[in-house]
């Protein structure tokens, strides 16, 4: 973190100093601003390579950097109105809709303003990103022979292997897809898996990424509540019978937004009531690894204990990662491993293989064990101090549900609460949250809120946040 504040730092003040300079004027050598700014060799290329982006100077391998001379005035702005017409031309007839909702993927992954405790954040703090490691584990993938060459289209070998064996069960490597991250991978199942037009069954509440998959493809997602064990089997069935939906989409560990695990008796009844509706189960199981130190054993995927091919499973070494590192697979066994394939190789030819043999390199190393340790500890100690804060400071925001993995807590605001005025109250305060209503749907039964507390530094921010959501409570109460 240090070393990035220092880039930017130097960037800010080689900006400031470049009025000194006429244009192609040479800079100070790499050398003389190593001595006196008293950085290091990286930071200045770095804050260089910053300002080159920026188009204010030029590098010149050998020569050095020089103040790059200005660009020629934009044109004057055309009209863009004509696009209206075009984009929403015949938009009632779509199946495939032209125009996709972001809104409920964005709420995580954008960057809150400086000052504002991220409670909203997907992924894990760069604090514990295992940046060492993966930057050691692309150095030596980088150097492996072979390794800028075009990779097997399904991926390479090893890796299939490794997610095969992380499944477990009777999957094999041959019916492995390695995949660009979750996202990528849900993407391709639910077009493989359902046409334009169809329904298809999602948990309420739910991950909003996946609603604007289903929806971006022109198919109708259809809640089927979930209880803290998961999916309700009996209302399953009730809607595949109903709609005649052919896909099921769910996070049987861990569930995002409730926490919920699928409990040991329902998920053999998941798998029946799927496999006689001619159904497929698509498990998105996206938090494995995050795992917190006080969890029971875990269940083994839905996908190792199902030998007539109904689940698609999909898992991802995203979230116990970065988000920058983006590697998945998608496992199935029948002909639509093939269907699966087809698409993602129409869609992106294949993962780079500098990332995939990074990806090996890393789960590879003595480091990745190290990884998930510390990682399950600190989640654990996260999830204390949040629980611990909110029962403390905010009582009445209930809190149905403590997971034993995962990085984020679902709780239910008090009847009568306006779920919009407290997220603007909350930013207003400095804490980001993330709203409940693009989970569901349809209809909410309540107003929600989902805290995440693997976006922040550590149990002192998690506190403060928790202390300016009192305010913010306070304001709309």
């Amino acid at each position: 973190m240090q070393e990035r504040s220092s880039v930017g730092e130097l960037a800010d003040q080689l900006r400031r100093e470049l009025e000194r300079y006429s244009y192609g004027g040479k800079l100070p050598s790499s050398r003389a601003l190593v001595e006196r700014f008293r950085v290091s060799p990286v930071t200045v290329s770095r804050a260089l390579a910053q300002l080159a982006a920026e188009g204010l100077v030029v590098t010149r391998p050998g020569a050095g950097a020089f103040r790059a001379r200005p660009r020629a005035e934009a044109a004057p702005a055309g009209d863009t109105s004509w696009q209206e017409v075009s984009l929403s031309a015949d938009g009632a007839a779509e199946l495939v809709p032209r125009s996709v909702d972001a809104s409920g993927v964005l709420v995580s992954l954008a960057a809150p303003p400086p000052g504002v405790i991220e409670f909203n954040g997907g992924y894990l703090h760069p604090s514990l990103q295992p940046e060492r490691a993966m930057a050691a584990a692309l150095s030596r993938a980088g150097r492996r022979p072979g390794a800028w060459g075009r990779p097997p289209m399904e991926g390479l070998p090893e890796l299939r292997e490794w997610f095969a064996r992380s499944i477990g069960g009777a999957v094999t490597a041959a019916e492995v897809l390695v995949t660009s991250g979750g996202q990528s991978a849900l993407t391709i199942a639910l077009r493989a898996l359902a046409p334009p037009g169809a329904p298809v069954l999602v948990e309420s509440p739910t991950y909003p990424g996946m609603l604007a998959i289903a929806r971006a493809a022109g198919l109708r997602p259809v809640p089927v509540p979930v209880d803290p064990d998961g999916v309700r089997p009996a209302l399953l069935a009730d809607a595949f019978r109903a709609t005649g939906a052919r896909v099921f989409v769910c996070q049987p560990l861990f569930q995002n937004p409730t926490g919920a695990v699928l409990a040991p008796d329902r998920r053999a009844e998941v798998l029946r009531i799927a496999r006689e509706a001619g159904a497929f189960v698509v498990e998105d199981d996206f938090v494995r690894r995050l795992v917190h130190a006080d969890a029971p054993p875990l269940p083994r995927p839905l996908a190792a204990d199902d030998p007539d091919g109904v689940v698609v499973h999909v898992s991802s070494l995203t979230k116990a990662t970065s988000p920058s590192f983006r590697v998945s697979a998608l496992a199935a066994r029948g002909p639509v491993l093939e269907r699966l394939r087809a698409i993602q190789v129409v869609d992106t030819f294949f993962v780079p293989r500098p990332l995939q043999e990074a990806a090996l390199e890393l789960v590879g190393s003595p480091a990745w064990p190290r990884h998930l340790r510390t990682v399950s500890m600190e989640l654990k100690g996260r999830r204390d101090a949040m629980t611990s804060a909110l029962r403390l400071h905010l009582p009445e925001l209930a809190l149905p549900h403590i997971p034993s993995g995962g990085y984020h807590l679902w709780l239910r605001l008090p009847e009568g609460t306006d779920e919009s005025a407290f997220t603007a109250a909350a930013l207003r305060a400095g804490v980001a949250i993330t709203p409940g209503r693009p989970y569901f749907s349809a209809e909410p039964p309540a107003a929600h809120l989902r805290l995440s507390f693997a976006a922040v530094a550590g149990t002192g921010e998690i506190a403060e946040g928790v202390r300016r959501l009192r305010a913010a409570c306070a304001e709309v109460g």
